[in-house]
């Protein structure tokens, strides 16, 4: 079972990252013309996928730090363990929004 939860882990990661990447990409907080209310929803929506993009990525690099022999005690800002069922439920649940959105666009 722990297998299969790495494997949804790292694999709803790898979506969540492409699509918090392409997101952030097209988010312009600074472009010409916004009012302020406009201004501020788009700062929060790059702030938004900013951080899904770093936890995402995080998802995709750890198992591949743990491979390569990195101790888990090697960095403060990444925990290189196993990913908890709670962690894995949440970015699994992002990964089914993101897929189901770009089925429904077809």
């Amino acid at each position: 079972m722990m297998d299969e939860l790495q494997i949804i882990h790292w694999l709803a990661g790898f979506i969540v990252l492409a699509e918090a990447l392409n997101k952030a990409e097209r988010t312009c907080p600074l472009a010409a013309g916004l009012s302020a209310h406009e201004r501020l929803l788009a700062w929060l929506k790059a702030v938004a996928w900013f951080f899904l993009a770093l936890g995402a990525a995080g998802a995709v690099v750890a198992p591949v730090l743990l491979a390569l022999g990195v101790p888990s005690g090697a960095t403060h800002l990444l925990r290189l363990e196993r990913p908890t069922l709670a962690e894995t439920a949440v970015l699994f649940g992002f990964a089914v929004l993101i897929v189901r959105t770009r089925v429904k666009e077809g």
